[in-house]
């Protein structure tokens, strides 16, 4: 009998608009996440006291791509708010590899200025991953629409027979 209560819809998952936004959204995490990697990556020698951070965003933002392609619409604001920290340190720490790109300096696995490029890149990236995370989280991927099977067969589980 427990086999056979009615499944529970959620009606806003299956508007395109909401498709394409999780996708998208998805896409910017890992896009995110493969940036500050060839920045850690080619950056490492360099890099002071940043590393754990570095590391924590790419872990962080490949499990929050994984959780927004699962419909789990609660990591939509703790992206968005990751993404303005990171708008943070970029804006921050771009400055600091263009100035590395003079002679005198050893240069890191990659040249300092593409460091500094890509560290600028990741500004823009970011605004954009709030901007569609917030939209994503408008969209109400939670609401649930059961049928009247369902509504019944919760009622007699909890013991109410209204």
């Amino acid at each position: 009998m427990a086999d056979e209560t009615p499944a529970v819809k959620h009606p806003n998952r299956d508007k395109p608009e909401a498709i394409r936004t999780r996708v998208v959204v998805a896409i910017l995490l890992i896009l995110s996440s493969v940036l500050v990697a060839v920045i850690t990556i080619g950056g490492w020698a360099k890099l002071q006291g940043a590393l754990p951070v570095n590391i924590f965003y790419i872990i962080v933002y490949v499990l929050l791509a994984f959780y927004v392609m699962r419909w789990n619409r609660g990591v939509l604001p703790v992206a968005s708010a990751l993404g303005v920290f990171l708008i943070i340190f970029a804006t921050v720490s771009a400055g600091a590899w263009f100035a590395r790109d003079k002679p005198g300096f050893t240069d890191p696995a990659l040249p300092a200025a593409l460091l500094g490029y890509l560290t600028v890149l990741l500004i823009p990236l970011q605004a954009v991953l709030i901007a569609f995370a917030m939209r994503g989280f408008q969209q109400n991927w939670h609401v649930e629409a059961g049928t009247r099977e369902y509504f019944e067969a919760t009622q007699k589980a909890e013991g109410n027979t209204a």
